[in-house]
Order: C-alpha cells, then sequence, then structure tokens
C-alpha cells in the first residue's frame, strides 16, 4: 500500500499535496492507519464504477444514508492493505452487483476526504479525515442491483455528463471529474 501511493502519479497540485501527507501520515501512524480506531484519520478506498464507454456513459453511485447524497462507493479499510480489493469489496456490498472489476489496478484519484461529526448505528462519531485511494471500477450495467439497506437508499446508474445535477456534495465533484478525465488517459480507458 505505501509502495502503491509512493508510486501515484498526482493529477493537480491537490493530489501532490495531498500523497505527501497521506505518506507523512503512513511514516507516522503505520498499519494502525488501516484501521478505523485510529480516530483522527484512517486510510479507505472508493470506486467509481462506469458503463462501457460511448456517449451515453454512465456511473453507479449509491444514496448515502448518512450524507443524505448520491456518491461513489467506498469504505474502511479495516486492517486490509490491498486497498483495490477494498474498493471492490465495497463496490459489490454497496450495490449487489456481480461482474465488477477494476479497469485497472492502479490509483485513479488520491484524496484527503474531510468527515463531519455523525451518529452511526446509534453512536457518536468524531470528525475526522479519510486518507482515500479511488479505483475506476466497471461492471454490468444491465445486471440487478440491490443497495445495502444499512447503509445506503438504493444504487442507480447516473448519466456521469450530468453529475452536478444529481450529486449534492459539491466538495465532491472536482473528485468525481478528476475521475472522469482518467477515463482518458492511457492504463485507465474504459
Amino acid at each position: 500500500m505505501y509502495q502503491e501511493i509512493e508510486a501515484y502519479r498526482p493529477q493537480n497540485e491537490q493530489e501532490a499535496g495531498d500523497r505527501e501527507a497521506i505518506l507523512a501520515a503512513l511514516r507516522t501512524y503505520g498499519p494502525f492507519l488501516l484501521e478505523r480506531n485510529c480516530t483522527l484519520c484512517h486510510l479507505t478506498a472508493s470506486g467509481f464504477i462506469v458503463s462501457a464507454r460511448g456517449e451515453q456513459r454512465r456511473t453507479l453511485m449509491v444514496y448515502h444514508k448518512i450524507y443524505r447524497a448520491w456518491s461513489w462507493t467506498g469504505g474502511h479499510a479495516d486492517g486490509e492493505a490491498d486497498l483495490l480489493s477494498v474498493a471492490l469489496r465495497e463496490a459489490e456490498e454497496e450495490t449487489g452487483l456481480a461482474g465488477i472489476r477494476p479497469l485497472s489496478p492502479r490509483i485513479a484519484s488520491l484524496d484527503i476526504l474531510p468527515v463531519g461529526a455523525h451518529r452511526k448505528n446509534g453512536s457518536y462519531v468524531g470528525p475526522h479525515l479519510h486518507l482515500n485511494a479511488a479505483y475506476l471500477l466497471t461492471g454490468p450495467e444491465a445486471a440487478p442491483l440491490a443497495g445495502n439497506a444499512d447503509e445506503n437508499d438504493g444504487a442507480r446508474w447516473l448519466p456521469a455528463g450530468e453529475l452536478e445535477k444529481w450529486c449534492s456534495e459539491a466538495h465532491m465533484l472536482p473528485v468525481y471529474r478528476k475521475c472522469l478525465a482518467r477515463l482518458k488517459q492511457p492504463g485507465f480507458e474504459g
């Protein structure tokens, strides 16, 4: 995981700064960052799931219960150092979609994402940071979907060109745009 983040080539100034901060956190906290009981910050992985190429490209989003917003899939590492495996596991758990696979094994976006204080399963969760690696994934658009009732109110394929209309978390739109831009780069094409 450290080597994968160290080898990551940032797309912009924000990612360059976030990459250095994540590497510093890894040097300081080591494997403890893989656990959510590292309450200041911890590693997470997300999947930006897209349909096949073409004019009508769509992205698979879930309606997140905590944030009350359409968003990508993802979750905590929970001790797993293979962040791509985390992204794939979370994508399947949150959408019920069988046959999800990576477009590339490489990280597509690297971000430090703030998480506000909230309640989860009746317990208080304080504000913290997600040190997030995102991967470009794909899956069969015609296959049945089943949201995860514990975490979301359903999954839906949305037009990739209309994310601004669907996603109410303004701070996530630049992250999603970075993922869409990666689709045009060698090694990430879908």
